[in-house]
């Protein structure tokens, strides 16, 4: 899950996809702090890789989270727990370093 408010900050893009092509784990956009319509229109304009966009106008679940600036990407398990929590932006480096062998790892359980 990526937190961020879709205006400046750039979706993950095309690190976070495997070599074929596909994503190799489903990414939720968290729009977090901003508003509906001009999130939409960002992602509209710049591409969407996200399966699922959240919507946090008020920053309530993003408190929650424990998202203190953005971006911030979380991995979470398949039972829903947050395995790992990234902020900064995504770069191949920490798609190839971290992520990768962490949702590999992941998969085997």
């Amino acid at each position: 899950m990526r937190s961020a408010p879709l205006g400046p900050v750039p979706g993950p893009g095309p690190q976070t996809r495997g070599p074929a092509g596909p994503a190799v784990a489903p990414l939720v956009g968290f729009n977090y702090q901003d508003q509906r319509e001009p999130g939409k229109q960002w992602l509209q304009k710049h591409g969407n890789p996200y399966q699922l966009t959240v919507f946090d106008e008020d920053g309530r679940v993003g408190m929650d989270l424990g998202i203190i600036g953005v971006p911030e990407t979380f991995v979470i398990d398949k039972q829903g727990v947050i395995r790992h929590k990234h902020a900064g932006p995504v770069t191949p480096e920490w798609v190839q370093q971290t992520l990768l062998p962490l949702l590999k790892e992941l998969q085997r359980g």
